[in-house]
């Protein structure tokens, strides 16, 4: 993650007078992706450091085989039961970790660590690991918390640290569960799931191979690239005219066109994408952000965060196809457009998740 250079005294606000507990965006160039600088670093942290620890209200996503198996979040995930789901707290100590790396005088009383060390330890992974060796749950958050798992352990694994380093060795169990999981799974999948959810394939396969290549995983890494190619090579003509869905966070065409760019060589990749959206050649293409009419609906808040991703995509593409320049001015759109609603007086049901995905977008091009 680069620091933005400077604050332009012409920024750009978002925010509305009275509410200065939202995110503001420094004016960069309209052709370059947005970056992060240690104010916002601030307000985005503070949003996972508020629901990692939040137990209620909680959506287990579980599947019940006795009646031992209905216990409380905090029992059934020791690390992993805020936040409202799974996945979202796992996303939510992945933007922890993130953000003090880049910016470590955040904690600079130390009680962020203490948090970590209080929650991370064996003990507690071996819990976690033992509800997704249950045979009612060997599917329980593929792929999505999957990803964010190898996100997460990816972050660690990179980050020079004592703690990080013994937080990521009490996680490995549960990575190479996942891992393996992945690797057994992928083969099977004889199409690829295209929604605008959690179970899009195209997202999963992106964030672990960042994983993958990241920590040298060589054998995962060659797992997902082949399957990718398999489940996309010859897709043709995607329609986001069509996009998006009442309550999407996901965009089907931009997530495989991002995939894509991880897998294909960039000629390769140029040529398949001519043909699977060619309207991105077009420099007058354009792409109007998802609009939010109820913040305290948990489903139509998802539109803010497709916002997010959407950037997260086109930059991507952008800096596969150098000559896509033009997407990042489009994606600097989405992000401004969403930036102003995360706020710390937001609705739970964005706040408990939205941080990550904008974080993700600024931090990741």
């Amino acid at each position: 993650m680069k620091k933005i250079l400077g604050i332009i005294c012409l920024s750009i606000a978002f925010v509305a007078c009275q509410n200065n507990s939202e995110i503001k965006v420094n004016k960069s160039s309209n052709d370059q992706p947005l970056t992060l600088d240690s104010v916002q670093a601030k307000h985005l942290l503070s949003l996972p450091l508020h629901c990692i620890e939040v137990e209620y209200p909680n959506k287990l996503g579980q599947v019940l085989g006795r009646d031992s198996d209905l216990k409380a979040p905090r029992t059934l995930h020791p690390i992993f039961y805020g936040c409202f789901d799974w996945h979202s707290s796992v996303h939510g100590y992945w933007s922890i970790v993130h953000i003090l790396k880049e910016f470590p005088n955040l904690d600079s009383s130390g009680e962020i660590r203490r948090q970590l060390n209080r929650n991370i330890t064996a003990e507690n992974v071996a819990v976690e690991l033992d509800f997704f060796q249950d045979k009612n749950n060997k599917n329980f958050e593929r792929t999505y918390g999957w990803a964010w798992l190898l996100q997460l352990q990816k972050e660690l694994l990179t980050w020079e640290d004592t703690d990080a380093k013994r937080w990521a060795s009490n996680l490995e169990p549960l990575v190479k569960h996942v891992v393996k999981s992945y690797q057994e799974y992928l083969p099977k999948l004889v199409y690829p799931i295209r929604t605008g959810y959690h179970d899009n394939s195209a997202f999963g396969l992106s964030l672990s191979l960042d994983y993958a290549r990241s920590t040298g995983n060589v054998t995962f890494e060659k797992s997902l690239m082949t399957n990718a190619s398999r489940l996309y090579s010859q897709d043709k003509n995607c329609n986001i005219s069509f996009e998006p869905s009442g309550s999407d966070f996901l965009s089907p065409c931009l997530e495989e066109a991002l995939c894509m760019s991880l897998v294909l060589q960039q000629e390769d990749y140029r040529k398949w994408l001519k043909d699977f959206m060619p309207d991105l050649f077009n420099p007058d293409f354009n792409l109007e952000p998802g609009i939010v009419k109820d913040r305290t609906d948990g489903h139509l808040v998802h539109l803010d965060g497709l916002n997010f991703s959407r950037a997260n995509c086109l930059n991507g593409i952008a800096k596969a196809l150098p000559e896509l320049s033009y997407l990042h001015k489009l994606a600097n759109k989405h992000l401004k457009y969403s930036l102003p609603n995360i706020t710390t007086k937001d609705d739970y049901m964005g706040a408990h998740w939205l941080g990550t995905f904008a974080l993700y977008a600024l931090s990741k091009h």
